[in-house]
């Protein structure tokens, strides 16, 4: 199959085309710096010729409200207007769990947006919603930190490696569409504070951290289970302590 992975050369998107390309399918990388750009649509008609697949990892620059909303408005729109010239056999994206629970962060709002851009196409499509990677730790960390303490609420955490989002992300592209939303989390559910605990007592960080019940995650408060599936999901692999011996090292 022709695939065109948008946002290829991300921390998701490097792997998902690696992947494929190795199980032998013909993989163009949908990025500016490789010559496609969704938003200014530059690219797009070459790359759309013969694809039978689109997988949407792309990213907003910025997390800031309108500057995710404009970006995921735009790029969606690009994209399901020149897949329906192509004939596109499947459109799948990758979204965030609790995207509709919250539409008052205006990130999750931009996202829930590029789903339903998506689901209103008419093109056979799959929605993955993932909860957070491992490899977030560090900028949660970052984002709640100063130099001596981290602030951490108590709000329910699942989070997932990188690893598996790509494997699973490469299972359901080649895969029949599910025209549908499917939901991936780590193969463990705890406390955010628990999960942030093992982690500076890993890294050997000496941070303090300081545990509160005000259900906050990155400054924005959120109901308890917002991070986490609230139903059927599909279990990664990689358990968070294994994630801390062999990838964070």
């Amino acid at each position: 199959m022709k695939i065109l992975v948008v946002g290829g050369t991300g921390l998701i998107g490097k792997d998902v085309s690696k992947k494929l390309t190795a199980a032998g399918h013909e993989v163009i990388i949908g990025s500016p710096s490789c010559g496609v750009d969704v938003i200014s649509g530059e690219g797009l008609v070459k790359a759309m010729e013969r694809t039978d697949v689109v997988i949407d990892l792309s990213n907003s620059a910025s997390p800031d409200d309108q500057t995710a909303l404009t970006f995921f408005r735009a790029a969606g729109e690009n994209l399901i207007s020149h897949e329906k010239k192509a004939d596109v056999k499947h459109h799948l994206v990758l979204s965030i769990v609790g995207t509709d629970r919250a539409t008052y962060i205006g990130y999750l709002q931009a996202k829930k947006e590029q789903e339903d851009i998506v689901k209103n196409s008419g093109i056979p499509y799959t929605i993955i919603r993932s909860t957070q990677f491992h490899e977030h730790m560090t900028t949660l960390v970052a984002v709640q930190g100063t130099e001596t303490e981290v602030n951490i609420s108590t709000v329910d955490y699942q989070p997932i490696a990188a690893t598996d989002v790509v494997d699973m992300v490469v299972k359901l592209a080649l895969e029949e569409p599910k025209n549908g939303l499917v939901e991936i989390a780590g193969p463990e559910r705890s406390l955010m504070t628990d999960f942030v605990k093992q982690y500076l007592e890993h890294i050997k960080s000496g941070k303090k951290l300081v545990q509160d019940d005000d259900n906050k995650y990155m400054f924005f408060e959120i109901p308890k289970d917002l991070l986490v599936p609230l139903a059927e999901y599909r279990s990664g692999q990689i358990s968070f302590s294994d994630w801390l011996d062999v990838y964070s090292s």
